[in-house]
C-alpha cells in the first residue's frame, strides 16, 4: 500500500494519486527541465539560494502577481523553495518566508495555494518550535482556515491535509479552534455530496477490534474533512464544543450516529480484514474508536432523554398513595424488605415503563427479543466512581471505546443447579474480567448462542440498562434524586421458567426489583448482622448466607407483573421461576433491578467529613497556649485524628453507613418538610457521637497502624475539592500531603498529652459550632460534581447505542 501523506493524516490507500499530485508531479518534472535550460545568469546555485527564491517570489506577487504569466513564475519558484527548504534536515524556516503564505495561500491560482498549503503543513511538522511558530501566526491560521470552504476542490483539500498536520501539537490545535477551524469543517463536509458511506472495516495489526480503520468508497476531499473534524471533536474540550452552534452539530452528529449504525453491524459481523483488493475503495485513518469518541463527546453535553415527573415515578415505585414514599423512607429504607403490588390496569396507563417493554417486541414462549436487543448493545467500559473529569475517562479508555459488549463486564449467562446449588455459565472460559486475554467480545454467533442458552434453562443478565435505553434512564435518573445520589444502576434479568439463574447471593446496594413480564418467586433472608455493607469493601457472604437466624427468619414474595420489591443491602436473597400460580402457563420471566449504590461519599460518614473540613476551613487560627509546641504543620494531625475517628465510628455505628439524602433536599432549605426534619436530626445524632465517643488514644492508634501499611486517608481524597486558599496557605486540614503526616507523626507522639489536649480542643469546638446548614452548601457542591460527571458518561453511552 502507497502512503499517501504524513504525520497524522497518513492516510493508507491502495488507490491512484489524486489530480492534484499529479499536477504536481507534472509541475516538479517542468521544474528540472526549467534548469536545464537556465541561461548563464540563472545558475543552480542562485536558484538553490532561499533568500533568493523569497526575493523572486516578493518581487513576483509586487510586480504582477495576478498577471497572465505570474502563475507559471510562482509555480516554478515555490517548487524550488519547497525543494531548498526539505532537501535538507531543517527543523526550522526562516520568519521572512513564512511571511508570504498569508498572500499565497489566498491566490485565486489553485495549483499556488495548493503549493503552498502543502509547504505550511510540511514545515509545521519539522519540530515543535516550528510549529509554535506557524500557530502563533494569525494570519497564517485565518487564510488557512478560510481556504477550507474554497470553491476548489483541490485548494479544500490541500488546506484540510495542512490543518491536520498543524493540529498534531496541542498549541496547533487551539489555535484551528481560535478561528473556528471545527464550525468551517463541519460546514464543509455538510456540502460536500456522498456517494456511499462504509463498506467493510479494516484491521491491519491485529489490534483491539475498535482500533480497526473504517473503510470508505469515497474520494480523499471528503475523508480528510472527515478526519480533520473528527480529530479535532477528539482533543478539545467539552466547554469549547459547546461553543459550536447547535444545528451544525446535532446535524454532524445525525451524520456520525448514521455511520455508527453501519459501523456497529460490521464489528458483530466479524469482517474485519487484512487487505482490501477493491482499488476503488480508500482505507481512511479513521479508526471505530475515533467515531466512537467523536459521537460520546459531541452527546455528553446534551441530554439523550426526556426527564420523568418524580410524582409520576413515586406512584409506580411506591405506590399511589400520596405518603407512599415518605412511608418507605420512614419505615423500610435500609432496613427491612418491602413489596409493592401492581394496581389496576387503568391506573398503569401513563406506565413508566410501557416505552422500554414495547421497544422489546416481547412474546411469550420466544425469546427472539433477546439477539435483537443485545445487537443493538456496545460495551459500557466501567468510569472510576471518584472521576469527575469525564475527559481523563476517555484518555483511559480511548483504544476500546465503541467495542462490543464483553462477558462478565455488560452481561452473564449462567443458570444454577438445583443440587449443588453453584451457578454453572455458558462462555466459563472467560470469566476473569481483568485478564484482557479472556475478555470475550461477543459477536452475532454469540448472540445467537445466548437465544438458545434460554431455551437451555440460562437467565440473561445484563449490566447498564441506564446507558442503553433512554427510558431506563430516565427512570433511574428520578430515582438517583429521589435518593440524594449521583447515579442509580440498572440490570436487566431474564429467566426460562423453571429455572435459578444467580445463586444465593447478597448485595452492597439496595434494589428495586421491576417485574415486567413473567412471575418469580423470591426468597430474602434475614440481615445477620445490624451493620450494613458498604459499598466497594469485601463482602463476606458466607456469614450472611449461612447464618442460621438468617435461614430461619426468611420470607417469601411471589412477584408477578408490575409488581415491586424492594431489598436493602446485607440481606441475602435469591428468585427463581420454578412456581406460578395455578392455571397459568409457565412463561419466561423479566425483570430490571434499579440498584441504590450509596458511596462512602454520599453515606452519613461522608457528610461528617465534609462537615469536619467546612468547619476547619472557617476556624480562626488556635489557641497558642494549648498546642504552642505542635503549633504550625503538625496540627494537621489533630484534625485528621478526627477524621480517622469518624471512620472508625462507622464501622461500629450503622447510621454512619447509611445513605445521605441531603442532595434531595432543595435549596432553598424547607425546613418544614419531613425530609428536612430527617436529615437534620440525623446529623445532630452524628455529632452527638463524634462528641462523646471520640477518643485521643483510638484514633491515635488507627493512624499510627495505617501509616504502616498505607495512607490512612486514601479514601477521603475527595475532600481536596472543598479546599480552599486560605485553608492552602495556613496547612489546617487534611489536604497536607501523606508524605508530610507520616514524618510529622513522631513530633506528635513525642507531645502525646499536648496533643490529646489539642485533639479534645478542637473536637469539642467544633462539636458545639457546627450546624448543619453550614455543611449543605458544600456537600452540594460536591453532589453536583459527581453528578455532572455521571450525567456526561450517560449520554455519551445512549448515543452510542444503535436503535
Amino acid at each position: 500500500m502507497l502512503t499517501l501523506a504524513v504525520g497524522n493524516r497518513a492516510c493508507f490507500r491502495p488507490c491512484r494519486a489524486s489530480a492534484a499530485e499529479e499536477e504536481m508531479e507534472k509541475s516538479d518534472k517542468s521544474n528540472k527541465c526549467r534548469k536545464r535550460k537556465m541561461s548563464k545568469y540563472e545558475t543552480p546555485s542562485v536558484m538553490d539560494n532561499t533568500e533568493t527564491i523569497f526575493a523572486l517570489i516578493l518581487a513576483t506577487l509586487c510586480n504582477h502577481g495576478n498577471g497572465p504569466n505570474s502563475q507559471s513564475f510562482l509555480k516554478t519558484y515555490i517548487n524550488q523553495l519547497y525543494a531548498s527548504l526539505f532537501s535538507k534536515s531543517l527543523n526550522s524556516i526562516p520568519l521572512y518566508i513564512l511571511s508570504l503564505f498569508p498572500i499565497l495561500l489566498s491566490s485565486k491560482f489553485p495549483d499556488i495555494a495548493c503549493r503552498s498549503a502543502k509547504i505550511v503543513g510540511a514545515a509545521s511538522l519539522l519540530s515543535l518550535e516550528m510549529n509554535e511558530r506557524i500557530s502563533l501566526d494569525g494570519e497564517i491560521v485565518k487564510v488557512l482556515v478560510s481556504a477550507l470552504g474554497s470553491s476548489s476542490r483541490r485548494v479544500s483539500m490541500a488546506a484540510c491535509n495542512a490543518l491536520l498536520d498543524l493540529s498534531t501539537t496541542t498549541i496547533g490545535r487551539l489555535r484551528l479552534l481560535e478561528f473556528s477551524a471545527l464550525e468551517k469543517l463541519i460546514i464543509k463536509f455538510l456540502q460536500v455530496p456522498l456517494s456511499s458511506t462504509l463498506i467493510f472495516l479494516c484491521n491491519e495489526d491485529n489490534r483491539s477490534v475498535a482500533c480497526a480503520k473504517i473503510a470508505f468508497k469515497e474520494d480523499r476531499h471528503i475523508l480528510s474533512i472527515l478526519h480533520a473534524a473528527l480529530s479535532l471533536i477528539n482533543t478539545c474540550n467539552l466547554e469549547r464544543l459547546e461553543k459550536v452552534p447547535g444545528n451544525l452539530s446535532e446535524t454532524f452528529l445525525l451524520f456520525l450516529k448514521k455511520l455508527w449504525t453501519k459501523v456497529h453491524r460490521q464489528m458483530l459481523l466479524g469482517d474485519l480484514l487484512i487487505f482490501i483488493p477493491d482499488r476503488k475503495l480508500c482505507i481512511s485513518n479513521i479508526t471505530i474508536n475515533n467515531l466512537a469518541e467523536g459521537i460520546f463527546r459531541l452527546s455528553s453535553g446534551a441530554n439523550q432523554f426526556a426527564p420523568l415527573p418524580s410524582l409520576l415515578v413515586k406512584r409506580r415505585i411506591f405506590g399511589l398513595s400520596e405518603d407512599s414514599f415518605e412511608t418507605f423512607m420512614l419505615h423500610h429504607w435500609e432496613a427491612s424488605p418491602f413489596i409493592v403490588r401492581r394496581p389496576s390496569t387503568s391506573l398503569l396507563e401513563d406506565d413508566i415503563f410501557s416505552s422500554f417493554t414495547e421497544s422489546l417486541n416481547y412474546k411469550e414462549l420466544s425469546y427472539s427479543f433477546i439477539s435483537l436487543m443485545l445487537q443493538s448493545f456496545i460495551s459500557c467500559l466501567p468510569i472510576g466512581s471518584d472521576e469527575l473529569d469525564i475527559l481523563n475517562f476517555l484518555e483511559e479508555v480511548r483504544n476500546e471505546l465503541g467495542c462490543p459488549i464483553i462477558y462478565q463486564q455488560d452481561l452473564r449467562v449462567l443458570r444454577t443447579d438445583k443440587q449443588s446449588k453453584r451457578e454453572k455459565h455458558l462462555f466459563h472460559e472467560n470469566l476473569d474480567p481483568f485478564c484482557i486475554k479472556t475478555r470475550k467480545f461477543f459477536s452475532i454467533d454469540d448472540i445467537m448462542k445466548c437465544e438458545e442458552a434460554c431455551k437451555e434453562g440460562y437467565t440473561i443478565a445484563v449490566r447498564g440498562m441506564e446507558f442503553r435505553y433512554a427510558s431506563i434512564a430516565a427512570v433511574a435518573d428520578t430515582l438517583a434524586s429521589l435518593f440524594g445520589q449521583p447515579s442509580v444502576g440498572a440490570n436487566l434479568y431474564v429467566t426460562p421458567p423453571n429455572s435459578q439463574g444467580l445463586a444465593r447471593h447478597c448485595d452492597d446496594h439496595c434494589v428495586f426489583v421491576c417485574q415486567l413480564f413473567g412471575n418469580k418467586q423470591w426468597t430474602v433472608f434475614s440481615q445477620p448482622n445490624y451493620q450494613l455493607p458498604r459499598l466497594y469493601d469485601p463482602l463476606d457472604s458466607q456469614q450472611y448466607l449461612d447464618s442460621e437466624s438468617s435461614l430461619a427468619g426468611c420470607r417469601k414474595f411471589f412477584l408477578r407483573e408490575g409488581d415491586v420489591l424492594y431489598v436493602p443491602r446485607g440481606f441475602a436473597h435469591e428468585a427463581c421461576t420454578n412456581d406460578h400460580a395455578p392455571g397459568e402457563l409457565e412463561k419466561p420471566s423479566l425483570h430490571i433491578t434499579f440498584g441504590i449504590e450509596v458511596e462512602p461519599l454520599f453515606e452519613w460518614a461522608g457528610f461528617a467529613h465534609v462537615a469536619l473540613q467546612r468547619w476547619n476551613q472557617n476556624e480562626k487560627e488556635p489557641d497558642h497556649a494549648v498546642i504552642e509546641p505542635l503549633f504550625g504543620r503538625c496540627n494537621v494531625i489533630t484534625v485528621n485524628l478526627l477524621h480517622a475517628m469518624i471512620e472508625l465510628l462507622g464501622a461500629s455505628d450503622p447510621t454512619f453507613r447509611k445513605a445521605c439524602l441531603v442532595g434531595a433536599i432543595p435549596l432553598p432549605l424547607d425546613r418544614k418538610d419531613w425530609l428536612y426534619y430527617n436529615q437534620k436530626t440525623t446529623f445532630s445524632y452524628l455529632i452527638s457521637k463524634i462528641s462523646t465517643e471520640s477518643r485521643f488514644l483510638e484514633a491515635l492508634r488507627l493512624v499510627e497502624v495505617a501509616i504502616g501499611k498505607k495512607d490512612p486517608f486514601q479514601g477521603m481524597r475527595w475532600l481536596h475539592l472543598l479546599n480552599n486558599e486560605k485553608e492552602t496557605i495556613r496547612g489546617y486540614g487534611w489536604n497536607t500531603s501523606f508524605t508530610e503526616i507520616e514524618n510529622l507523626f513522631p513530633v506528635y507522639i513525642q507531645h502525646q498529652d499536648l496533643a490529646e489536649a489539642a485533639f479534645m480542643q478542637i473536637k469539642t469546638k467544633f462539636c458545639d459550632e457546627i450546624s448543619f446548614e453550614d455543611v449543605v452548601d458544600g456537600y452540594k457542591m460536591l453532589f453536583e460534581k459527581y453528578k455532572k460527571a455521571r450525567k456526561q458518561y450517560m449520554n455519551g453511552m445512549l448515543s452510542l447505542h444503535c436503535r
